[in-house]
């Protein structure tokens, strides 16, 4: 009787930390559906204008 009331204990002192450490490594993933649901505000940047540039220089460096 004494073994299982001190395994008990043990149980009960070991629980609270347990609890706290798996909501700290739940946090994210339970965090994970709630950004990805308002999809409507996405920042992007703008998007660069081609210049073809690049081209011209890599054919003149070749020629030379």
């Amino acid at each position: 009787m004494n073994t299982i009331f001190e395994n008990s204990l043990t149980f009960l002192r070991i629980l609270p930390r347990a609890a706290l450490i798996l909501t700290l490594l739940a946090a994210p993933v339970l965090a994970v559906p709630m950004v990805r649901g308002d999809i409507g505000q996405t920042i992007e940047a703008p998007s660069l204008k081609k210049k073809g540039v690049g081209f011209v220089l890599l054919v003149s460096l070749k020629r030379a």
